[in-house]
């Protein structure tokens, strides 16, 4: 009979190698979990849509891959789909609400409603806005109502839906209590950037920053 090999699980490396292994398992995995609450707390967190506020857009229960790192960096940006948390005044009853929408001014800009073909300006420069919801016969969810002319204060943010109509934002706000400063949101209440829909698959698709605020001259 010819001698066991070192590799054989029947020899003394073998079973030495299979023990420590099972004895590592444990270490292995209170690591893999540290790391993914790390990731999740810092990094990269997963929320999911409630509300149709930013149809079609992001639709009821889609899921939302959101990067909480970005704005550490920089400022938040126009055109971006962020996550924050809720003002006082904007909440439905729950401390620490997380809200979903996109941002249309920051700190100095004009942001003003509407032009003659029904689009807001910011800065003067009218946004094309294909992003925004459409009814049954393709008819565009306008920001309908009487007008408004706003400059968003230093270190706030005017964010709106998609869905206008159906939108608990910046605009709802304003028309109820025109009062600027609970109109938007602090921009430290940002928790992150929205970058991906991932759930379902037959939705997953990258969230970017529409061209159309590429135009937007500096206020």
């Amino acid at each position: 009979m010819s001698p066991e090999s070192p590799e054989s699980p029947e020899s003394p490396e073998g079973e030495k190698r299979r023990g420590s292994f099972w004895r590592e398992l444990p270490v292995l995995v209170v690591v893999a979990v540290v790391v993914a609450v790390l990731v999740r707390v810092f990094v990269v967190q997963t929320f999911f849509i409630p509300s149709p506020s930013m149809e079609h857009t992001l639709d009821i229960d889609d899921k939302l891959l959101v990067n909480k790192l970005v704005y550490d960096f920089r400022e938040p940006r126009r055109g971006e789909i962020i996550v924050f948390k809720a003002p006082r005044q904007w909440r439905s009853g729950v401390e620490g609400e997380d809200f979903v929408k996109r941002i249309i001014g920051v700190g100095g800009d004009h942001v003003q409603c509407c032009d003659a073909q029904h689009r807001i300006t910011v800065n003067g420069h009218a946004l094309d806005e294909p992003y925004i919801y459409r009814d049954a016969d393709g008819v565009p969810d306008e920001a309908a109502g009487a007008p408004f002319d706003i400059t968003v204060p230093s270190g706030r943010i005017w964010v709106m839906g998609d869905h206008r109509q159906a939108s608990a934002d910046s605009l709802e706000h304003w028309r109820n209590n025109p009062d600027i400063q609970e109109a938007t949101i602090p921009a430290g209440s940002v928790v992150g950037r929205a970058f991906t829909v991932f759930w379902p698959v037959g939705r997953a698709t990258w969230l970017t920053v529409p061209p159309t605020f590429d135009g937007v001259p500096a206020s």
